[in-house]
Parts: structure tokens; sequence; C-alpha cells
């Protein structure tokens, strides 16, 4: 019993500082939804538990949009434009133009938010917790806004992403995440290769913003550790 309890407070300090940190919150969530990834198949709960998991995330990214200056009243549009097209989706009506307007919602509001965060990282003097989660946000944000750009492309021009372990005109959800991740972090893991135009320059443009973004953040991150530590800024701040 006492072994109960002391895991109960551990897990509600644990949510009391989780609550307000909304970037590691989005973090979290999104590799749930890469757990959850591993048994989904298309049946209705599966289909029903994702879309929930979906919106939560878009709320998320809605409450960082909120709290931060970059185009809040155009964020929240896309955010609800993306929650008000992807309920259709739910109940099965999958239509391309559908897909295609909800996902270009969803990649709206993920930049936005990204953005938001990049500006609200270099807003501040000093490094926190929240800085460290708030990149890792961005990270996640970006990389998921660019494989929704990929399922758009591929919807649009049928073929656009060749993968030697899986034939046809479309690729999966998961292969296409997988690929935006290798592209981002530089690492070329993916065996799924563009080979439309329109995918080899979403390639590229992912390709630059992710080196960009992985200099600039950990130039930045370590400028705000040195002002932190630095003496003048220990004797401000007794």
């Amino acid at each position: 019993m006492a072994g109960l309890k002391a895991g109960l407070r551990v897990l509600l300090g644990f949510w009391k500082g989780l609550r307000l940190l909304p970037s590691a919150q989005l973090v979290l969530l999104q590799f749930f939804i890469l757990i959850l990834s591993l048994l989904s198949n298309d049946s209705t709960p599966s289909r029903s538990v994702t879309w929930l998991l979906g919106v939560i995330a878009l709320l998320l990214v809605a409450k960082m949009i909120r709290q931060t200056p970059a185009y809040t009243a155009l964020g929240l549009i896309f955010v609800g434009g993306a929650f008000i097209f992807s309920v259709p989706i739910l109940f099965g009506y999958e239509h391309v133009g559908l897909i295609i307007t909800t996902h270009a919602f969803e990649a709206s509001a993920y930049f936005c938010a990204a953005y938001g965060l990049i500006r609200y990282m270099f807003a501040d003097r000093y490094l926190t917790k929240d800085e460290l989660f708030a990149a890792a946000a961005v990270f996640t944000l970006i990389a998921w806004g660019f494989a929704f750009l990929y399922n758009i492309c591929q919807l649009v021009v049928p073929y656009s992403f060749q993968n030697p372990n899986r034939t046809g005109p479309l690729q999966t959800w998961l292969d296409l995440l997988f690929l935006s991740f290798s592209l981002q972090s530089a690492t070329g893991l993916a065996d799924l290769m563009p080979v439309s135009p329109a995918a080899r320059v979403l390639a590229m443009l992912q390709m630059f913003g992710g080196v960009m973004y992985l200099a600039l953040i950990v130039s930045r991150l370590i400028v705000l550790q040195y002002i932190s530590h630095s003496p003048r800024t220990n004797k401000d701040k007794s």
C-alpha cells in the first residue's frame, strides 16, 4: 500500500509539472501516436482512436499558438479547418479532395505552431526546461507537417515515391513520416525515394530547413546555457 501511494504521488507530481508544459505534452502525445501506429489497422475502433489522438494533438497545437504572438488568428483558423474537415474522414468518407484539404490545414497549423515556438525560444534570455521541450516540439511539428505535404503530393501525383518494399501509387502514412524524420534529421535512413519533381522539391526544402533548424537551435541553446551560467548573470540574480 505504501509503495502504491508513493507511486501515485510520483505520477501526480509528474502530471503537475507536465500540465504547465504544453510542448512536452505534444511531444509525448506524438511519440504515443507512433507507438500506436504499430498496432493500427483499418478497423473502425482503430480509426476512431487515431482520429481522437489527432484531435488532441490539434488542441495542443492551438494552445501553443495562442500562447505565442505568431499569427494567432490565422493559426486557429488552420486548426479549426483541420478539425472540421477531418470529421467526415472519421466516418469513412475518404474523398481525395477532402483528404488533401484536411492535410493542407493540418500542415499549415503545425508549421504555424512551429514558427511561434521558434519565436518564443529566441525571445527568451535564459535556458529553461520549457526551452528544451519546445525545441523537441518544433522538430516533431515540422516533421509531421512535411509528412502531410508528402501525402498531399502522392495524392495529387501518384507514384511520387518509390519503395522497394511496397508497390502501388500510394505509400503508407508511417512510411511518409519515417521519410520525413530521416530527411529532417539528415540521417538518410529511409528506403523511400522521392521520384516525382514535386516530391523531390519538397524533400529538398525539408533537408535545407532541417539542417538550418538544427544548426540554429543548437547554437541558440548553447548561448542560453552560457548566459544562464555567466558570472555577470549570476551576479545580477543575486
